[in-house]
């Protein structure tokens, strides 16, 4: 996990020449239908072997404006297309991803540096989201309802709101952009879509599918450059009527505020803090197992990720021996290779942080039971495990973001359920255990959005993904994956019985 050997460079110097030979690679903003240029740049790098992986433009405030322009622009025309000429294009985009699947999944090991395996597995994720609203659009159903007024006939349908912005992540890069983009494409919005700086490369690469796709110009757009600069342009603009942001509860609150002026209408998938509860009756193993998934997925960078871990007191050691044992075997490193269970943080702020929750930790008296190696000067971290997690512990309270898992021990359900609530997030929580009541008690006592049994796999396009709390607004994926891009129209069609010549 040291310094870049040469093979390493040669494979990545080939990866990157092949990727711009198939036209996915690109270092241009792409804005209403045209890929765009500037002399401002900035430069985005790969985690696991620290190379430039290229300098992306760097918009300026006029250039944002004229994405913001040409998307309210075709919104008059796209709006007006039939519900199947658009989900016709929709999946020739889902068609087109999918056939460029392993390009896709390089580019995002490249600038991102999760695993080629759950690279390929996030673009048939986001590919999914694309069909599924594709076909949902098609029943965006309104409703007909009695009426109370005499002859008189009442009625709502959904209309679409405009032109959405959309702000998204770094540790999805593909996905969450398909499933904000292809809700708002598909009830007839036009999207400006702002990627992470860390990995701009995966968004650029699906806006040139876009357009092969037959997208039309201005329907999809993607600006890249200063963030706070073009988050202020979208949140300021009269022009756009919609913002759905993934990322920190922190940069959610600012967003918001610079929302409020215009009264946009915000969609907030933000933070999470999710308690892994191993209940007294079940299988140790299994939940053993999973707990190792929930906590490493994604290198631990995932809002979804098991944060706080908590084990019936008699059977706490014995976990955490089991837990020590399986996480001993996961491989970090370069996401390139074969056998690599863990890629790098994304940079340099996410290695110090985790290693601040370490020390943090215990210095209060957590207890190192394995992994931890405080001298990597790489971006790679090593699979940690605490014990003895109190509530004072950054780890306990913070999202780590990180591959430290923290696990507490308590004494009853009520203990276990009082200590799951007590945080600002509510996104998602992972109960395990045979005893039926228990786990129906923890499904209605858990403040959160989401809640998964005995599976650590809880997502996909049929599902409302959302939080409580300070961990978001609104919903994605599903039929209400609608809801944030559009608006409930109501009418009340008077004197429609009249049979007067």
């Amino acid at each position: 996990m040291g310094s870049m050997s040469e093979q390493q460079r040669q494979r990545e110097h080939e990866i990157h020449s092949a990727l711009q030979c198939s036209g996915l690679w690109h270092e241009s903003a792409y804005i209403n239908g045209r890929w765009c240029q500037n002399e401002c740049t900035f430069p985005v790098n790969n985690p696991a072997t620290g190379t430039q992986l290229g300098l992306v433009t760097a918009l300026d405030k006029e250039q944002v404006d004229e994405a913001i322009e040409g998307a309210a622009h075709a919104f008059k025309t796209w709006r007006d297309m039939s519900a199947e000429a658009r989900g016709d294009i929709l999946n020739r985009w889902h068609t087109l991803i999918l056939e460029h699947q392993d390009e896709l999944a390089r580019i995002m090991v490249l600038e991102q540096g999760k695993t080629l395996s759950e690279a390929q597995g996030e673009i048939a994720y986001g590919a999914s989201f694309v069909h599924w609203f594709a076909e949902e659009g098609k029943r965006a159903y309104g409703e007909t309802m009695p009426s109370h007024i005499p002859n008189a006939q009442l009625m709502t349908f959904r209309e679409p709101i405009g032109v959405a912005a959309l702000i998204t992540p770094w540790n999805f890069p593909s996905a969450m952009i398909t499933r904000k983009a292809a809700a708002a494409m598909a009830i007839g919005c036009t999207v400006i879509v702002k990627p992470a700086e860390e990995t701009p490369f995966s968004a650029l690469a699906l806006a040139h599918l876009a357009d092969m796709a037959g997208i039309p110009a201005g329907v999809f757009n993607v600006v890249t450059g200063e963030p706070k600069m073009i988050a202020e342009q979208l949140c300021h603009s009269t022009l756009v009527q919609a913002l759905s942001f993934t990322g920190s509860t922190r940069v959610g609150r600012l967003l918001l505020s610079e929302a409020a002026n215009g009264i946009k209408k915000c969609a907030m998938e933000l933070g999470g803090n999710a308690p892994f509860i191993v209940l007294e009756q079940g299988d140790l193993n299994f939940a053993v197992q999973q707990a190792v998934a929930a906590k490493f997925q994604t290198s631990g960078q995932d809002c979804l990720a098991a944060n706080r871990i908590f084990v019936p007191r008699a059977q706490y050691e014995g976990f955490l021996q089991r837990f020590s044992h399986l996480m001993a075997q996961l491989n970090v490193g370069d996401g390139l290779e074969a056998n690599v269970d863990l890629g790098p943080l994304i940079n340099r702020a996410a290695v110090e942080k985790a290693h601040q929750l370490v020390h943090d930790a215990l210095d209060k008296g957590a207890r190192l039971v394995a992994g931890y190696q405080p001298d990597d000067q790489s971006l790679f971290f090593m699979p940690t495990l605490l014990a003895d997690i109190t509530p004072e512990m950054r780890v306990y309270r913070e999202e780590n973001f990180c591959p430290v898992a923290g696990v507490i021990a308590y004494d009853s359900l009520d203990e276990v359920l009082t200590m799951s609530n007590d945080t600002e997030y509510g996104l998602a929580a992972y109960v395990y255990g045979d005893h039926l009541p228990s786990v129906w008690r923890c499904i209605h006592a858990l403040n959160v959005g989401m809640v998964s049994v005995n599976s650590v796999k809880m997502t996909g396009h049929p599902i409302p993904f959302g939080g409580t709390k300070q961990s978001g607004l609104g919903r994605e994926g599903s039929r209400h994956g609608f809801d944030d891009f559009s608006e409930l129209k109501y009418c009340c069609l008077g004197n429609v019985y009249d049979t007067s010549p």
